[in-house]
């Protein structure tokens, strides 16, 4: 009895302990927030002092006088006023007086780096960033957040500036390639835009020999004259050794790789098959033909087809894999792809936004198995006009896993045996290919653009080196699934549009009047001309001057420049429309495997057709979808940078061994240091100006050309030309053209 009386006492005590620490725990989180909320305060204080019309520049002697701060408090003062500096909100005169920005005309944003030294800083909610030469970055580095002073702003170009102070640091690790000397070593940062290499002193290289990717740790960031200087952190492997190259980029860009244990441990109680209660409460379509249409290699197959023939004309159903069934929200599972965002596509591997049990898995419509999805079933007459549609959870069960290619050896080349394998669906693929048609020409009439430029495909061989470069094939199969696709997005984002409900839209927005006005002038040479009113250009003249010049000899350059007029597409709230396929609606919706905002409208869109999108839910939805929808445009931009990078480098590795082979290509780009030129496999290098000939060459920025100054002989964007391939730089992903005369 003694002793269970002694236990009891112990567990008594032992409570009375772990209360004491959970109150003292308690008492600390209260007091740090105490102390935050007196942060703020004295924050405030001092803004709206030196915010006050009648306020003049003091230093800190002087502001600790006026505001009566003891002379022991003078360091919190100081320490308050760090911080306001750090935030941009107030900064340092050379004189040590303090002052609002505004005051001295500076600007606060965010510093771009280029290769080749100098920079351009972005500023939020303003359109176009500032031009930053090379003498005026002051230390800069690309990412940093910066305070910047106009200094020039000429007449219809880029306004200049000057780096005044550097508030924030935006990079604190560097990926790169280590060269090593006999008592210290550099750092060649992989991302371009890093324009300084690293110094690494001899005691903190860790091992590392010439031609090591590694991670740098930025210890000192320099200045204007001297290098940041770092300490390895760590060797991913030698640039020689297969994968290290991809790897290099995709630790550059940060991009999550692994799953956490905790969204692993979630993917593993997710059922491999649909269950029994599951399909009872689905609209069942299992009887209705289906086919998906993917490339060959692909295994996340979130979109499937059905088609028949009405009085009126067509019902299309476009069905999406129902991932919110399984990624259900605020989960491990959905914070995890929200964090990714996106899937992202590189040469050599795909890094998943979810994975791979449900990419590949129950969420990948796969042939001959049983499906949930979420149905788009549209009814459309003979114009191309869908004038009726209903939304549903459906079940779904599909005939074949259709390729492109097959689906074009049906369609284009009629392949005897092609149609005798899928005898069945011919006319299936038939009607798609009648409707598909109507489709376009409806968006085509309406002003829709269509820039049908080619894109790469990379072959590898097992050890992931390149072994051939093509053209992505767009065929009649690509287009089929295209149109589809375009019609379900807007479809869902005018019925959204009109039932007001929280929503995210893929907005497209119209081109910088600038830019239009500068193509109009170039276009001018040519005889073409585009119509505008009150600076705002309809899409519909792009496309009828994309119409004009095809086939022409200046079809190229025009195409090219219209292209680079445009903005780039993003993620928003509001619904303000699509320039680029001339739409007032237009969302994702169907794929909700490998992006995160089709995902998330999905969820928005199950909720309200069962009547389970509540005041409070839509409240929160108005509250959580703003940072969604920007976090998801700027992962989207990191996706894209990604890919480009690995494409560069796969292409200056298939290159190497074709130096000093002559190749014919054409004119991409026209800049001042020289013309890039575009080989028929999509490979790009550049024939620096120094290199055209012996004439001098004078750049024309209003034409995008070069003139010889003796010869008068001319190269501008379009042009076809024949090069020899010079040299290549795995490091810097260049590729460098002559000239053959």
């Amino acid at each position: 009895m003694q002793g269970v009386f002694a236990l009891y006492r112990l567990s008594w005590c032992l409570k009375i302990e772990i209360y004491g620490i959970l109150n003292k725990r308690f008492f600390l989180k209260r007091v740090r927030k105490m102390e935050k909320l007196e942060l703020e305060r004295r924050k405030k204080t001092i803004i709206d002092l030196i915010s006050d019309p009648q306020y003049k520049p003091l230093k800190i002697k002087e502001l600790s006088m006026l505001l009566d701060v003891p002379n022991d408090e003078r360091d919190e003062l100081e320490e308050i006023l760090e911080a306001l500096i750090t935030e941009g909100k107030i900064i340092r005169t050379k004189r040590g007086k303090f002052v609002k920005p505004e005051t001295l005309n500076l600007i606060t944003g965010t510093f771009e780096g280029h290769a080749n030294g100098y920079g351009f800083v972005v500023i939020e909610e303003q359109e176009n960033d500032i031009f930053i030469p090379n003498e005026n970055t002051n230390g800069a580095l690309h990412k940093d957040i910066v305070l910047i002073r106009v200094t020039s702003e000429p007449k219809g170009k880029r306004k200049e500036g000057e780096v005044v102070q550097i508030l924030e640091r935006g990079i604190t690790e560097v990926i790169g390639t280590f060269d090593k000397s006999s008592n210290f070593g550099f750092v060649i940062s992989d991302n371009t835009k890093i324009f300084k290499d690293i110094f690494i002193s001899r005691s903190h290289d860790k091992g590392a020999v010439s031609g090591h990717k590694v991670v740098v740790k930025l210890t000192d960031y320099g200045n204007t004259r001297r290098n940041p200087e770092g300490k390895i952190q760590e060797i991913i492997g030698h640039i020689n050794d297969p994968g290290t190259d991809i790897t290099s980029i995709v630790r550059g860009f940060d991009l999550p790789v692994e799953f956490p244990k905790k969204v692993m441990d979630e993917v593993d109680s997710i059922p491999s098959e649909v269950q029994e209660k599951e399909r009872q409460t689905r609209l069942d379509i299992r009887h209705l033909q289906t086919v998906t249409i993917d490339g060959e290699d692909a295994k996340d197959l979130d979109d499937a087809i059905t088609i028949s023939k009405n009085d009126n004309g067509y019902t299309l159903g476009v069905h999406i894999a129902d991932v919110t069934h399984y990624v259900k929200e605020n989960s491990p599972l959905d914070k995890e792809a929200l964090k990714r965002a996106t899937s992202v596509y590189l040469v050599d591997r795909v890094i998943p936004m979810l994975p791979h049990k449900l990419s590949n898995g129950i969420c990948s419509l796969n042939a001959n198995e049983d499906r949930l999805a979420l149905s788009c079933f549209m009814d459309i007459d003979s114009k191309g006009n869908v004038y009726d549609h209903k939304i549903a959870e459906t079940l779904i069960n599909v005939d074949r896993r259709m390729t492109y290619t097959a689906v074009k050896e049906i369609l284009e080349n009629n392949d005897a045996d092609t149609i005798k394998e899928y005898e069945e669906l011919v006319p299936m693929f038939e009607d798609m290919e009648k409707l598909a048609a109507i489709l376009r020409g409806k968006r085509k009439k309406r002003g829709s653009i269509d820039f049908d430029f080619p894109e790469s495909k990379i072959i590898l061989n097992d050890q992931g080196e390149p072994i051939d470069i093509k053209a992505y094939d767009r065929n009649v199969a690509t287009k089929i699934i295209e149109e589809f696709m375009l019609l379900a997005n807007e479809t869902i984002a005018e019925d959204y549009h009109w039932q007001e409900i929280p929503f995210v839209y893929r907005t497209h927005e119209i081109p910088d009047p600038e830019k239009i006005q500068k193509l109009a002038q170039f276009i001018y040479n040519f005889g073409y001309h585009i119509k505008s009113h009150k600076e705002d250009v309809h899409p519909k003249e792009i496309q009828k001057l994309l119409t004009d010049i095809e086939g022409k000899a200046e079809e190229p350059i025009i195409s090219r420049l219209a292209l680079r007029s445009m903005k780039q597409a993003r993620y928003t709230v509001s619904n303000d429309g699509h320039f680029g396929l001339s739409t007032q609606y237009y969302t994702h919706f169907t794929s909700p495997i490998r992006r995160y905002p089709d995902l998330q409208i999905h969820r928005i869109i199950k909720q309200n057709i069962n009547g389970e999108l509540s005041e409070g839910k839509i409240s929160y939805y108005s509250r959580i979808l703003p940072e969604v929808t920007k976090q998801c445009s700027e992962y989207e931009r990191r996706a894209e940078e990604a890919e480009r990078e690995t494409n560069k480098l796969k292409k200056v590795e298939y290159m190497s061994q074709y130096i000093g082979e002559e190749f014919e290509g054409v004119i991409s780009s026209v800049t001042r240091w020289g013309l890039y030129v575009e080989l028929p496999n999509t490979v790009e290098g550049l024939v620096h100006v120094t290199a055209l000939d012996d004439d001098y060459y004078i750049f024309d920025e209003s034409k995008y050309l070069f003139i010889g100054e003796r010869t008068n002989k001319i190269y501008r964007i379009g042009d076809v030309v024949k090069v020899i391939l010079t040299g290549v730089d795995k490091i810097q992903k260049n590729i460098d053209f002559e000239m053959v005369d």
